[in-house]
């Protein structure tokens, strides 16, 4: 079994999927508008949860909430199927195949075997598409790869069934009413202000005030855990940051993108220019990897290094906050 579909590299997985699959029902939509849209830029501070024994940050809403919101603001309808049963799942999804429908999958990284060794941890968030089946394999589809691949079927059950934080529980997805004629104006306005509102939120752990959060925790994480767990929690940071998807970084210049788009469609100068300060905004968090990575590797030449990056993550977030205040006011 193999239904008609078109595989593009995307630089993060869920929009990459969610603007695969509405491409393939004849909607053309990108990445970067997806991303926008779906008002998938965040970031959020999760100290009672713990990824790989560090607290877990993210720089994106929760799984599924992009697609979501698309699908509401662009007025189309998806279906969405958990299941308890692996049978049941491999059944639904062959079924899929069988009716000519590329199919989303939320999974787990860990036991993607296609994935190089050092990008294969416990983190359950990653979304690709199947669009056939042979005897032995299912044929993937993961925005992220630069070509199609595949899994074995037993490779496929164990990803779809993860265990853990977030485990998809062989979560699959898929559109199931979409119009090419769509009002992309009403929706990207829509996007930017629930964007705006869950940056500028008044809460200790989200946007910048939960950057600011973090900044104040770095300073501390030596003293308090010893600088082996700080290390570690740095390093964990960073990978949130800069190899889940695309992170902090990476969703600032895709974010950049669809500012570009969305000035082009509402005929809005002043977004093309917020498209460029979040640009610098996102070279801005690079160096802030790049420093905290020479932290944790002992190669850091700075004294009170620790100190140091907290000061460039409070500019960060001063910065943003600035950003988002200007933002909402050129679409209000």
């Amino acid at each position: 079994m193999q239904v008609t579909f078109t595989h593009h590299q995307s630089a993060h997985c869920e929009n990459g999927v969610a603007s695969n699959l509405l491409k393939n029902s004849g909607l053309n939509i990108s990445e970067p508008m997806v991303f926008g849209i779906g008002s998938g830029l965040l970031f959020v501070y999760l100290p009672f949860i713990k990824v790989n024994h560090a607290p877990a940050i993210s720089y994106r809403t929760l799984p599924g909430q992009i697609f979501n919101k698309v699908a509401s603001r662009l007025n189309l309808k998806i279906k969405r199927q958990k299941f308890s049963s692996v049978s049941n799942a491999t059944q639904a999804l062959d079924e899929n195949l069988k009716n000519n429908i590329p199919t989303g999958l939320q999974v787990g990284v860990y036991n993607l075997t296609y994935f190089p060794d050092e990008y294969r941890f416990h983190f359950n968030a990653h979304n690709l598409v199947v669009y056939g089946k042979t005897e032995t394999d299912y044929l993937i589809s993961d925005p992220v790869m630069e070509t199609v691949t595949t899994l074995t079927h037993n490779e496929l059950e164990k990803v779809r069934f993860a265990k853990g934080a977030f485990a998809p529980r062989g979560q699959m997805y898929y559109p199931i009413q979409v119009s090419s004629q769509v009002d992309f104006k009403s929706a990207i306005i829509k996007g930017i202000k629930d964007t705006c509102r869950t940056m500028l939120a008044p809460m200790p752990i989200v946007g910048v005030r939960g950057i600011r959060l973090v900044s104040r925790r770095i300073r501390k994480w030596p003293s308090k855990h010893g600088v082996r767990k700080a290390n570690h929690y740095l390093a964990q940071m960073v990978r949130m940051q800069e190899e889940i998807g695309t992170g902090g970084g990476g969703f600032r210049f895709i974010y950049a993108a669809f500012l570009q788009e969305a000035s082009v469609i509402l005929g809005n100068e002043e977004l093309k220019n917020l498209s460029k300060e979040m640009t610098q905004i996102g070279d801005s968090w690079r160096d802030f990897a790049v420093e905290a990575s020479r932290i944790y590797k002992n190669r850091s030449a700075k004294e009170d290094a620790y100190n140091a990056i907290a000061d460039e993550l409070l500019s960060i977030a001063n910065r943003e906050e600035i950003f988002f205040k200007k933002l909402k006011k050129a679409i209000s």
